[in-house]
């Protein structure tokens, strides 16, 4: 099956006050999401979540710097690695993915012929 990245952007903000039972429901939820991955027919490949951006550093033209890229409201904050029938079932997958502080993108991986 093809793989696709179902990449999660929140504001960094959302999490900042959040109480200990709000973040224990946001991971009880990416735990619900896991397993109806498999439900649904697809299957996690990987996936990891990110330490918030002000740990970054970021590599431009040989230069090297501190922090993100850009300054946005939403960061990258964590991936899924899926393998999908096609990109509908892809959508069809990450439209369960919790991001309650933003919302997700989905992208094909590139397959290179060696």
């Amino acid at each position: 099956m093809p793989k696709y990245t179902i990449l999660i952007y929140e504001d960094e903000a959302y999490y900042e006050n959040l109480a200990p039972e709000a973040m224990q429901a946001v991971m009880d939820a990416h735990d619900a999401f896991t397993k109806a991955v498999g439900e649904l027919g697809g299957q996690i490949v990987g996936g990891e979540a990110l330490r918030e951006t002000s740990t970054a550093t970021s590599i431009r033209g040989g230069a090297v710097t501190d922090g993100p890229f850009s300054e946005t409201k939403e960061a990258l904050g964590g991936f899924y690695l899926i393998e999908a029938r096609d990109l509908d079932h892809a959508l069809e997958i990450a439209k369960g993915c919790p991001a309650a502080g933003g919302g997700v993108e989905v992208r094909p991986v590139m397959v290179f012929d060696h």
